[in-house]
């Protein structure tokens, strides 16, 4: 059933209450809120006079008021990054413009339960309509919500949908967000206890889509929607909120390769492998990658040169190559590899053993992604591990291109829309000449292009999800490769044309790695990757319209 703003109302209250899967919380659990964010947000003191404030103005006795909540900052003030007579200088003062202007609210976060006093008797009460939301609940500023969630009406969605957002987004704040910041930064892989924790939620084989692999989980349904309505739809979903953690390597971390490793074993491996290999990854138990790139051969697959010559008595293949680039390979256990067979190219299931041999490749993004160079050294791999057919490898890889490059436009138009988010914020809060920025044309100008160009691949986008959800797998790759191939090099044009915008509205913000400006930051330095990942922005272009010329009629003429 479609839904329309009254529906996205209701799951929203509905929300409120929903237990996140995976936990069994207590009473005082669902009683309390579960992260410092949420906290904050229903936090609440002592109401402050205006006298009381200005007796707390002096370099050892300071509180500064900022969004109407009062801060005693007089201990604080000697460890202030910033320096402390710049704290001091607005002791008994209210200091919002300032603060916002030099510090992101997740400073408010982190010291907010340590150095609130109260609220400010001349400041509205917090309530529901002026307290800041926090990063686990959906965004209040316009276009910066697929249109759905922020009161519109669904051809395609239901309410199963409308919450999976609301849930998933909530789920991965509480249980992910922390580590990725963390991880984006010191460049740590993802922790076993964080894939443990995605494979018992079903997040792992969700972002694997719709499909038999879900009867390997033991679940019923995924973050709440029912495994047997779980479609494409729902699936982009989770891919989109996974992207929206904004920390670019560590969410490549998170699985980018089971994505793309696992579904050639789900399809076309024998039964022992997708039962054996599908219940390890698919629990984060194990991790899989794809390795089919080489120094050789990029976008050119049929040019690898990786080699799989059988012994004599026919029961292993001696894998002996090179692979590049492998997203996820520094740390995975399996490798979904193509190899160059007798005859042709194959795909064999390497376990990493005697003579795999993976080193990390320095990216323009964090380490955590496990992006790696793999040696294969006289690797002993059984007959057995041949996934599909033997010489049968170009056309096993070809299947899944056309899923991994939808996933990669839902991840790069989920960051692009995080990034307007961030735009709209600082443009709002940031004053200069004397007035926001958001009332100069040019920024609001710099914000058109950028919510035009969203929105519309957003519609794209829809669109063809929805024509997946009707077409058998098969032959979602013979009639929408070519309209997959344009949208993927649209999408990627469009994140490079918001963070050029983006860059230019937050200035020397936005090549600082720190502060105000990190996510514009991180998505100028890694937009990129997915012009190239899953076939580069040219050999889209040329592929779209080579597919769209076989379609034009021989009596088309002017």
């Amino acid at each position: 059933r479609a839904v329309g703003p009254q529906s996205v109302r209701a799951s929203v209250r509905a929300f409120a209450s929903a237990t996140p899967p995976g936990q069994q919380q207590t009473q005082r659990q669902q009683q309390q809120p579960a992260t410092t964010t949420a906290r904050i947000a229903t936090m609440s003191g002592k109401t402050v006079t205006q006298r009381e404030l200005e007796e707390h103005s002096k370099p050892d006795n300071a509180w500064i008021v900022i969004d109407g909540d009062v801060y005693d900052v007089s201990k604080f003030a000697a460890m202030h990054p910033g320096g402390e007579e710049l704290l001091r200088e607005y002791a008994g003062q209210d200091c919002t413009e300032v603060f916002y202007g030099l510090h992101r609210h997740e400073v408010i976060v982190k010291y907010q339960p340590r150095l609130m006093v109260g609220r400010l008797e001349t400041a509205e009460p917090r309530s529901e309509d002026n307290r800041i939301r926090t990063t686990a609940e959906l965004s209040g500023i316009p276009y910066c919500e697929p249109p759905a969630w922020q009161g519109a009406f669904s051809a395609y969605l239901t309410e199963e949908h409308i919450k999976l957002r609301h849930t998933v987004r909530k789920w991965l704040d509480e249980n992910v967000r922390e580590e990725a910041e963390a991880g984006e930064l010191n460049g740590k892989k993802p922790s076993d206890e964080i894939f443990k924790k995605m494979g018992d939620a079903g997040l792992l084989a969700g972002r694997i889509g719709p499909g038999e692999h879900l009867k390997l989980i033991d679940r019923k349904d995924i973050f709440g929607f029912p495994i047997e309505k779980f479609d494409y739809f729902a699936e982009g979903i989770l891919h989109e909120e996974v992207g929206r953690l904004a920390c670019p390597g560590f969410v490549d971390g998170l699985g980018s390769g089971m994505c793309i490793g696992l579904p050639p074993v789900l399809q076309f491996g024998p039964d022992w492998m997708k039962e054996k290999v599908g219940k390890e990854v698919l629990g984060g138990l194990k991790r899989i990658s794809l390795a089919i790139t080489e120094p050789f051969a990029g976008s050119d697959v049929a040019g690898l040169k990786t080699t799989a010559k059988k012994t004599p008595d026919g029961r292993f293949y001696i894998v002996n190559g090179t692979k590049k680039w492998i997203t996820n390979g520094h740390d995975s256990d399996y490798f979904t590899t193509l190899v160059r067979t007798e005859n042709g190219l194959s795909m064999l299931l390497i376990e990493r053993s005697e003579g795999v041999e993976t080193s990390k490749i320095k990216t323009s993004y964090s380490p955590s992604a496990g992006t790696a160079y793999i040696t294969f050294e006289n690797v002993k791999v059984p007959v057995e591990n041949l996934i599909g057919y033997e010489d049968a490898g170009f056309m096993h890889a070809m299947y899944n291109f056309n899923h991994e490059r939808w996933m990669i436009i839902a991840y790069i138009i989920a960051g692009a829309r995080g990034i307007v988010e961030e735009c709209f914020k600082w443009a709002n809060q940031r004053v200069a000449f004397g007035k926001p920025l958001i009332q100069q044309p040019v920024i609001r100008q710099k914000l058109a292009n950028m919510v035009s160009k969203v929105e519309s691949i957003y519609s794209w986008y829809e669109a063809l999800t929805y024509q997946m959800t009707k077409l058998p797998y098969d032959q979602q790759s013979m009639k929408l490769a070519g309209t997959m191939s344009l949208l993927k090099f649209r999408a990627t044009r469009v994140a490079w044309e918001v963070a050029d915008d983006a860059i230019q509205i937050f200035g020397g913000r936005a090549i600082t790695n720190s502060g105000m400006g990190k996510y514009v930051e991180r998505f100028m330095r890694t937009n990129k990757f997915a012009a190239i990942l899953g076939g580069s922005e040219e050999v889209m272009a040329d592929l779209g319209i080579k597919m769209a010329t076989k379609g034009i009629p021989a009596t088309a003429k002017l």
